[in-house]
């Protein structure tokens, strides 16, 4: 069916007024910032917009337009904006993760080397001790008092 000239510059003007609300993010309820939504919004024949249609070079311009925001960050569709804010978030939660488990990899080795070294101070003093008991050049220290006078203060 042909339209007319005047009918289809209506047509191009709600397609343009549709086109800056979705880019702006006035997404309707479940829409997305595409062509379908646009071509509902506008209430066109979503194949107009492809091929040799009429409308196809407004396509392009609104596919233009959108990757253009993309690139300067902005995202008009709020869900796909949630999409790439999670997606970062878990990106940065998956770091965090393998942060922790290498602290604890290192905390645990820390762990295990200590513990070494203190069996093996405590070998060494009971060496020391079984052999400082045989000679008697070595004199024991008398025992601490146990009873306090005064204060300490």
């Amino acid at each position: 069916m042909r339209i007319s000239a005047t009918q289809r510059t209506e047509n191009e003007n709600r397609i343009r007024a549709a086109m800056d609300r979705l880019l702006r993010g006035e997404i309707p309820p479940g829409g997305k910032c595409d062509i379908k939504t646009l071509a509902n919004e506008a209430a066109v024949d979503r194949t107009a917009f492809y091929g040799t249609h009429p409308y196809g070079h407004l396509r392009v311009e609104f596919e233009r337009r959108l990757r253009a925001l993309q690139d300067a960050g902005e995202i008009p569709d709020p869900r796909e904006a949630q999409i790439a804010r999670l997606k970062a978030e878990n990106a940065k939660l998956k770091a965090r993760i393998a942060q922790s488990d290498e602290t604890i990899d290192e905390l645990t080795d820390f762990r295990s080397q200590s513990l070494a070294r203190l069996a093996a101070q405590h070998e060494e003093i009971v060496r020391l001790r079984e052999a400082s008991a045989g000679t008697t050049q070595v004199r024991r220290l008398p025992a601490p008092r146990t009873t306090v006078i005064g204060t300490c203060s």
